[in-house]
């Protein structure tokens, strides 16, 4: 594998762990922390949607993340023929 293609790759790589971080920054503390009072405003299944994220929604968050980053560095892999099969 040329550099080009191994700079490709990485960047595909850091490109999604920066989306997945991102993503888990904002539902843990975006939404955990800073706008808790904000999200108190709209119940989930009775209880302040603040609370919720602060509690269970940023765990669950962070798990569906673990599933959407192994599908697509699955597909990253692929795309640029370094998978393992």
């Amino acid at each position: 594998m040329d550099t080009d293609k191994r700079l490709a790759y990485w960047r595909a790589n850091l490109r999604l762990v920066g989306a997945c971080l991102l993503i888990w920054f904002l539902c843990s503390y975006g939404f955990g922390v800073l706008l808790v009072d904000e999200l108190n405003t709209i119940r989930l299944g009775g209880f302040k949607l603040g609370f919720w994220f602060a509690q269970q929604g940023s765990i669950y968050v962070f798990v569906l993340l673990i599933f959407f980053y192994a599908w697509r560095m699955n597909r990253i892999d692929r795309e640029h023929n370094v998978h393992e099969d």
